[in-house]
């Protein structure tokens, strides 16, 4: 689905949201009895199917929003960790649970890392312990909270509004060079990032978005409806 939603010139903000009571509540209970007759080769490819999946979220040209409900628990909290933002109502209940199963939260680890960084991993993927939406949002994991889910959906409206009045290509080089720069020294960044920022105000995007600002007027990409 987002291989399908990247490609899509109509498509300008992906949000991410769960059917029922629950975001994602962890492995599915049939997929369960299943894996645990896998033979190793099986359980690599099954891991291996879960990390490219998380990989295509994160690494999705567009936008993608979080919209967590209920519970966000194993790969539920790798799927939120995954997305550019995340948003929870004051009720979700997130929980890094695969110790409590006996195995690890291996796959999702550099995606919630990312978020929540080394010292908050060490913890719940060790303690195995619920937290709340605000503790979430103290440690990074989601960026707003809301008291309810009508609340929560008027932000993700309003955002995607806003998201809608950036340039369309410009968030697929800006998540790619966010992720390039991350964690590698200065030296090494430097030539990557002067060109990317050439490459860009010589494009047509760039030219369009700098010529309606100082021509005061919107860019072509924002629709005249």
């Amino acid at each position: 689905a987002f291989v399908e939603l990247g490609k899509r010139n109509d498509v300008r903000v992906i949000v991410l949201a769960g059917e029922g009571k629950s975001f994602s509540a962890g492995g599915d209970v049939n997929w369960m009895r299943k894996m645990v007759g896998y033979m190793f080769e099986e359980n690599v490819a099954d891991a291996d199917a879960m990390a490219k999946m998380l990989r295509v979220i994160r690494e999705c040209p567009k936008p993608v929003i979080a919209r967590v409900h209920g519970a966000a628990y194993g790969g539920g909290v790798g799927l939120t960790a995954a997305c550019d933002m995340a948003v929870a109502v004051e009720s979700a209940v997130f929980c890094l649970s695969e110790v409590k199963l006996g195995i690890v939260p291996a796959v999702i680890s550099p995606f919630v890392m990312e978020k929540i960084g080394p010292g908050q991993m060490r913890r719940y993927g060790l303690t195995a312990e619920r937290f709340s939406a605000v503790e979430a949002k103290r440690i990074g994991l989601v960026h707003e909270v809301f008291a309810s889910v009508e609340e929560m959906d008027r932000w993700i409206e309003q955002m995607c509004e806003t998201l809608k009045t950036n340039g369309p290509k410009a968030f697929a080089e800006a998540k790619r060079i966010l992720s390039e720069v991350a964690g590698v020294p200065w030296d090494q960044v430097q030539d990557r990032t002067t060109r990317t920022i050439a490459e860009i105000r010589a494009s047509p995007e760039g030219q369009e978005g700098l010529k309606a600002f100082l021509d005061k007027r919107p860019p072509n990409w924002i629709s005249k409806k």
